[in-house]
């Protein structure tokens, strides 16, 4: 596997790939893949970064993320949809945490309560519960 950094030229293949996590992690996100680029050519140029994972010159995965006060953090992991279950989200995160987060840095995530396959990997790739968050959507009251 090789981890590339990302660059504008990779934004319609990310867009994609978030579209897909959307999808998988059942967020309550409306936004269209072409909105999705959008938004991510703006975190591009603000303080966010991008790895795309490939495999043959294959993309079968991708990770945004940013520095931190206290550490890296991971905004989304993305394996794609045909790679799972085949080690490739464990052996991309090793290579993150190897190649792009220092040593002497944390690196945190955020995982939606209410998907159980995510919270699964997490734990399974060394990471522990940090904090709860919570919130009151307006349609909830």
């Amino acid at each position: 596997m090789n981890l590339r950094y990302a660059t504008e030229n990779d934004i319609p293949l990310l867009a994609e790939f978030n579209h897909q996590l959307i999808e998988d992690e059942r967020a309550p996100n409306p936004m269209t893949v072409r909105e999705l680029a959008r938004r991510m050519a703006g975190w591009f140029e603000a303080d966010y970064k991008a790895v795309v994972f490939e495999t043959n010159s294959t993309p079968v995965a991708y990770a945004l993320f940013r520095d931190a006060e206290n550490g890296i953090y991971l905004r989304q992991f993305y394996v794609a949809r045909e790679h799972r279950r085949s080690g490739i989200g464990t052996s991309a995160i090793r290579l993150f945490r190897e190649r792009v987060v220092p040593t002497d840095r944390s690196l945190s995530l955020e995982v939606l309560s209410h998907n159980e396959v995510g919270i699964a990997f997490w734990r399974a790739v060394g990471f522990h519960e940090h904090a709860i968050s919570f919130r009151i959507d307006p349609s909830h009251g």
